[in-house]
């Protein structure tokens, strides 16, 4: 819990520092922030080991931070973050979640207008406040109304990356607790949704009592709504609504299932144990009195007369009629599938580590290539590479090749390269000639009809060069839609062209989503998983991706890299 409350308040520095204008530490805030966030460690457990030093050893993490952390470990404050707090009070995650409020106008907005929450931002755009101040005006109003209504859309659930690492934490917990014969998260995170809106656990024991004790008095619950023998419910620091349930081994598997969902899902396989003669609940699937299964979900599945369904598919979006037909996926990609990352930053451009960090990152993580894709020219704010620049990076990566020689990593040179509002690309074709991988993206021009935006994206597909597009629809969830963009049209070009989709792992986008994954499966196009990895904690990220692969119905022959390297590189030339 303590990362992520220290990433939260190191994010929201970071944008006070960028208020005030203060030189750098907007962006050092901002990579810290990021690199704990992502940490696999506990902060905790690594200060308790080694001190403010071993905390200066995480990746950006310098000495102002390592011992804002230590203050905040041995005090649960940090004071020039309060400081800076009581210098414009205002609820920053909240207002920053809307599209186009940046920073400087959510400062702006305190200092004409006293805004403190998205709710006060809303009634002053509405009463037609906010196009007074001169350097916004009308549509900057307008945008801001529909940011406001775009958020509401998402009814206040979280990102799945957002919350995956506790809700795993108090999993694991839960399961070492004694007397716990097993523990598991059920719910939306089962089954790997983009967003969470609560967790449920399911534990099997002989000793519900102590279970439930340990539960309730976790530091991060702030409010129990229930107590129970087997049964609890509480909300945590973060707002996540937690349920705990102990169930008897015989029922964990019906517990499981139904727990699990989707909601869809389980009345159908309701409707047909009925049709079957049979009841099924939480409890069991019974003909009469007689339990009939539910100790386990394959048992359960297989007296239904199903082949067992993965819960990343379990939406009643035909998964049921499939197994039913011997038609669901045979070899769904796995957890462990993947050989590379075709999408990954470097300090070249915006990301916090150099190329050799990254692919020894990579390597730890259980890749064995990766592609450098810093972001070129003409997106200026990141550093973006020109055609020299890209000369100048591929023969760094050949000697960072040279010294990784027979350790099982290869890195490849790539770029990406931003989509012009034409659909020409940034970068001359002859610089992407020499190349090992170039993904493209749109970056900008957002605005666009959908004719005008399809048309864009497909000119660009059909430069020869272009190996994967990436991000396809351009969605930040939670805060940005996706842009119009008519992806059957899409999916066609790539099939025409060669094209590669990409699923980006990274919790803000899984773009794209999951029913355009099952078109590209249908329609023969490959497809790779990236992690989007601006750090070397990046790489934790590429679970997420392959969730989502999975929610698609991608086998791993579907994912191009699932490879290795000489087959990708034969399969992409």
């Amino acid at each position: 819990m303590a990362n992520h409350e220290l990433a939260k308040i190191f994010y929201e520095m970071a944008l006070l520092f960028e208020m005030d204008d203060v030189a750098f530490k907007p962006r050092a805030f901002e990579k810290a922030s990021l690199a704990i966030g992502s940490l696999d460690t506990d902060v905790c457990d690594i200060y308790r080991t080694g001190g403010v030093k071993a905390l200066e050893a995480i990746p950006d993490v310098g000495r102002g931070v390592a011992e804002r952390i230590e203050e905040y470990l041995k005090t649960h404050h940090i004071k020039d973050y309060e400081r800076m707090k009581k210098k414009i009070p205002v609820d920053l995650e909240g207002l920053k979640s809307i599209e186009g409020v940046g920073p400087k106008t959510i400062k702006l907005l305190w200092q004409k207008l006293k805004i403190r929450t998205v709710s006060d931002l809303e009634k002053a755009a509405r009463s037609g406040k906010i196009r007074g101040i001169p350097s916004l005006g009308q549509k900057t109003e307008e945008n801001i109304l529909k940011g406001i209504e775009f958020v509401k859309k998402a009814g206040g659930r979280f990102l799945l990356g957002d919350i995956y690492g506790l809700v795993k934490e108090i999993e694991m917990r839960l399961s070492k607790l004694p007397g716990v014969e097993q523990a598991i998260a059920a719910g939306s995170i089962r089954r790997m949704k983009e967003t969470i809106g609560d967790a449920d656990f399911l534990v099997i024991s002989s000793k519900p009592k102590p279970v439930m004790e340990f539960f309730l008095s976790m530091p991060e619950v702030v409010h129990v709504y229930a107590h129970g023998e087997t049964k609890s419910m509480v909300k945590l620091k973060n707002g996540l609504d937690c349920d705990l349930r102990v169930v008897p081994k015989e029922s964990f598997g019906a517990a499981l299932n139904y727990f699990t969902g989707s909601k869809d899902h389980n009345v159908e396989l309701r409707k047909i144990a009925i049709k079957k003669g049979m009841k099924l609940s939480e409890y069991g699937l019974f003909k009469g009195k007689k339990q009939i299964a539910g100790r386990t979900e394959e048992d359960l599945y297989k007296a239904l007369g199903f082949r067992y369904i993965e819960p990343e598919m379990r939406e009643n979006t035909g998964e049921i009629e499939a197994s039913r037909n011997g038609r669901l996926p045979k070899n769904l990609v796995g957890y462990d599938d993947l050989k590379g990352d075709l999408q990954t930053q470097t300090n070249w451009t915006d990301g916090s580590n150099s190329i050799e960090d990254m692919a020894r990152s990579a390597k730890a993580k259980g890749l064995e290539y990766i592609c450098i894709t810093d972001h070129t020219r003409s997106l200026a704010m990141t550093g973006g590479a020109d055609e020299k620049k890209l000369e100048r990076q591929g023969h760094a990566i050949d000697s960072v090749n040279r010294r990784l020689r027979g350790k099982g990593m290869t890195v490849l040179k790539g770029a990406e390269v931003n989509i012009m509002a034409d659909g020409s690309l940034d970068i001359a074709d002859q610089a992407l000639a020499r190349l090992d991988c170039v993904g493209a993206a749109v970056h900008s021009h957002f605005k666009m009809s959908q004719s005008d935006m399809t048309k864009r994206i497909i000119r660009a597909m059909e430069n020869p060069h272009v190996d994967v597009l990436f991000h396809p629809t351009g969605r930040l969830i939670n805060r940005r839609a996706p842009y119009e963009v008519d992806m059957d049209e899409v999916i066609r070009a790539a099939k025409r062209t060669g094209t590669i989709l990409e699923i980006d792992a990274s919790p803000e986008r899984l773009d794209v989503k999951d029913e355009y994954i099952r078109k590209c499966v249908a329609a023969g196009v490959k497809l790779v998983i990236d992690s989007d990895a601006h750090s070397v904690n990046g790489f934790g990220d590429l679970k997420f991706g392959i969730g989502q692969a999975r929610r698609g119905w991608a086998e791993s022959g579907d994912i191009l890299n699932t490879k290795r390297l000489k087959e990708f590189l034969k399969a992409i030339a």
